[in-house]
This record gives structure tokens, sequence and C-alpha cells, in this order.
């Protein structure tokens, strides 16, 4: 008798569905969530990948620039474009400008080995800079240039939507805080940056190529490393 009647209220939701839309498709097979997930991710990927090459072509067709007519190539970003972490640099400089990739040379190899330290590497995150294209002579940008950048940078940061944002640098600093505050003292402490009404954890730090220069800074750098470590766990972020 049960089944009776639940064949007779399967039937009627079909017809009901039917007589909604007659294109309706009833299957018996189940539904294969994993691929349903890996076909959304795709998609995902495309549009970041879309959206990306978007502001690539924006900036590209920036007029009276001296940092784009003195450069030899556009560096907007590269990694893991679905990161929950991504970092942002300062400005390109010479290794970076010859092949088209963030933080190259003696700057990148001290990243990876930060990175290392708590346990990633430039494979898990997502990297760019404040400023795309290298200054002339590697001059820090002025503050003009900083903010013209700044929308491009922001618009960046929504479209990989990540988790924590890393900024190396004082130029990085000032692109998304507008603050020209010394680095030794906005570093280390976890501030909060809004774009597009959605809240980011950003952490102000050293950069690779300062670091170089001032090693004796590199105990410092730990402590903040220490710090992003610790709200990865907090996040539960995975790679």
């Amino acid at each position: 008798m049960t089944k009776k009647s639940s064949d007779q209220n399967m039937s009627y939701r079909e017809e009901l569905l039917n007589s909604i839309e007659p294109n309706f498709i009833f299957s018996k097979k189940p539904l294969n969530r994993f691929k349903i997930q890996e076909t959304r991710k795709i998609n995902n990927n495309l549009d970041k990948i879309a959206e990306i090459e978007e502001i690539k072509k924006l900036i590209n067709s920036i007029q009276n620039c001296n940092l784009k007519n003195n450069s030899q190539n556009l560096i907007l970003g590269d990694g893991n474009i679905n990161s929950q972490i991504m970092i942002i640099g300062e400005a390109p400089g010479i290794e970076e400008e010859k092949i088209s990739k963030t933080f190259q040379g003696e700057s990148g190899a001290l990243l990876e080995k930060m990175l290392k330290a708590i346990n990633l590497s430039k494979e898990d995150v997502y990297s760019s800079y404040a400023i795309n294209f290298r200054p002339p002579e590697d001059r820090k940008p002025t503050t003009q240039e900083i903010k013209r950048y700044s929308i491009f940078l922001k618009e960046h940061i929504s479209i990989i939507d990540p988790k924590i944002i890393i900024l190396f640098g004082s130029t990085a600093m000032e692109s998304l805080t507008s603050s020209n505050e010394r680095i030794s003292s906005a570093r280390g402490k976890w501030k909060e940056i809004i774009l597009k009404n959605k809240t980011y954890p950003i952490m102000i730090t050293f950069s690779p190529s300062y670091l170089i220069r001032f090693p004796e800074n590199k105990k410092f750098s730990w402590e903040d490393l220490k710090k992003i470590r610790q709200k990865i766990l907090d996040l539960k972020i995975k790679f």
C-alpha cells in the first residue's frame, strides 16, 4: 500500500514538472557531484583568466606614463590563481623584467626560503606587484604613480579573492592603505582593507630585496612569518 502511494506521488510530481517545463528529462543515474564541482572550478578559472587579461589590456592602454614608457614588459602576476594567499611586492626589477615573472633572482630565492619557513612554496600562492612596470633605474615609485596603479591592484585582488594578503615593502603598503608610515612601525600587525564590500586581512612586512640589503632585519620578518602561519592555521587554509 505504501509502495503504491509512493509511486503515485512520484508520478504526480513528474506530471507537475512536465506541465511547467516540457523539456524535463528524468534519469535514474546518480549525479556525479565531483564532475559538477570540477566543471564549476574550470569555469571559475576561465572567468579569472579572462578578467586578468582585461586588467592587462587596461594597464597597457595607460597614456603618458613614465614607468610604462621606460619598461620592456608588463608584469601583472603569476602563481596559483585559486590560492587563498596573495603576496604583493613593490615593483619588478631587472630580473623580473627579463622574463615577465614575479620575484626572480636573489630576491626570489630569498622569498622561496621565507615561504618554506612556514611550509609554503611560491607555487602555493599568487604573486603580484603594486607597480606593474620596472621603474627607471629601480627608483622608488612616486605617490602619484602608486595611486594610479592602485586602481588596477585593487581590481586584481578582487579577482583573485584571497583570504590573506601579504604586503612586501612600503610601496605595496601605500598602494592599499595610502599610508606613508615607516615599514619598521607598520609591520607585524594584522590590518584590514575593504574592497567591493569585502574585508581582507593584510600583513605588512619587509620585502625580500630590502632584507638582502639589510639582513639584520630578517629576525623581524621571521616574527611576521610566524603570525602569517598562525593566521593560515586559524582560517584552516589548506594547500
